[in-house]
């Protein structure tokens, strides 16, 4: 089945911007994120959404996927090459030459190769992604047979050259074509491409040379993390084969909502409930932080609305630069149950202010009487 678009996985027009394509992620990201949603498929619908973020929010990602799709030069989601849903047939343009012409370079199939990267998802508070901390995470994956130590073969033994592809991984099968007779080279099905055969196997692998594990892996998450970055633990992947690097471990965060805070980069939003009273008056209120209690003096004739700015109470950058702000926005709360005293009290208020509004409030009703005129 051909993968969808990633604009249309995030829901965004091809003209957007990061911050558009960011905001999109986090919403959908979520939605279907498995610790939150159980419907069937959300988990599918989670890696999709994940893949293409990590695509569109990658400048040089994005211009190859804009150019060529999901079949680019260097293919998205399945390796390098001739990659995607396709299967011609060969291994690729080295094969479809050596189908023709019978020749081309041979790949050594006792060549090092590195292991396959993994990776892991983690769900984090809010507070966790703003001061970071370090934790040990538990991740299965396949480590080198420690009876064979990754040969395959049975202690005393070692594997032998296949005979039958002399351990090239490859045999010559000769072909009658409308060109003429060609070679085709053809994975070598005796020793399944490795060029070499276990007549002995390690009772421990069953000759894989390999065996699953579970792995406790300390992971130290930075201060500043947010929703849908990565963090890459290097050599924690899979074992390489034939003496091959590891590869590598991507850790995913999902970071969980606030009660009362609201995140965008580095900047904290909240709002507080103030008295009409306390609006008119002025007053000094406590507003809570991520770093405790601090004050915050309303003025005088404070509007409902009015955002105060409380420096470097915010989240620290992730890359060091720096802490950002929180931003204090007041809310005038309109009582629903007053006392007769209370309402002689305002009864009395706006007998003596005439039921006008003041007067660095003039200009704003009289465009709004001019509105209604009009």
């Amino acid at each position: 089945m051909s993968k969808r678009d990633y604009y249309e996985v995030l829901g965004v027009s091809k003209g957007a911007s990061k911050d558009e394509i960011k905001k999109a992620y986090r919403r959908l990201s979520k939605k279907y994120h498995p610790d939150i949603n159980k419907e069937p498929g959300a988990d599918e619908k989670f890696k999709e959404i994940t893949e293409a973020y990590e695509v569109l929010s990658d400048d040089q990602k994005k211009t190859q996927y804009d150019q060529f799709g999901h079949a680019g030069p260097q293919g998205f989601g399945g390796g390098g090459g001739f990659s995607g849903d396709a299967d011609f047939g060969f291994g690729g343009f080295e094969d479809i030459f050596n189908t023709f012409f019978g020749g081309g370079t041979r790949r050594d199939p006792n060549a090092p190769r590195q292991g396959a990267d993994l990776q892991y998802t983690m769900t984090l508070s809010f507070e966790e992604a703003v001061f970071g901390k370090e934790t040990v995470i538990e991740i299965p994956r396949e480590e080198t047979c420690e009876t064979c130590h990754g040969s395959g073969a049975k202690p005393g033994t070692s594997p032998e050259t296949c005979s039958h592809c002399n351990g090239t991984g490859q045999l010559n099968v000769e072909q009658n074509t409308p060109f003429g007779r060609i070679v085709n080279r053809r994975v070598c099905q005796y020793c399944q491409g490795t060029g070499k055969i276990i007549k002995d196997k390690c009772t421990t692998c069953g000759g894989d040379g390999k065996v699953k594990k579970r792995k406790k892996i300390n992971v130290k998450i930075p201060k500043g993390i947010d929703e849908g970055q990565q963090m890459r633990v290097a050599g924690e992947g899979e074992p390489g084969t034939n003496g091959g690097p590891p590869g590598d471990l991507y850790v995913v965060f999902h970071v969980q909502n606030h009660e009362f805070f609201e995140r965008e980069g580095d900047d904290i939003y909240c709002e507080m409930p103030i008295t009409f009273a306390q609006a008119a008056l002025g007053d000094e209120i406590e507003v809570p932080t991520l770093y405790g209690k601090v004050k915050l003096k309303i003025p005088v004739g404070t509007q409902t609305g009015t955002t105060f700015r409380l420096r470097g109470k915010g989240v620290p950058n992730v890359r060091g630069y720096g802490t950002g702000d929180q931003h204090v926005q007041v809310k005038v709360i309109t009582p629903t149950k007053l006392t007769e005293q209370q309402k002689q009290l305002l009864r009395d208020f706006a007998e003596l202010s005439g039921n006008t509004p003041d007067e660095q409030h003039e200009s704003f009703f009289d465009k709004v009487k001019r509105a209604f005129k009009s």
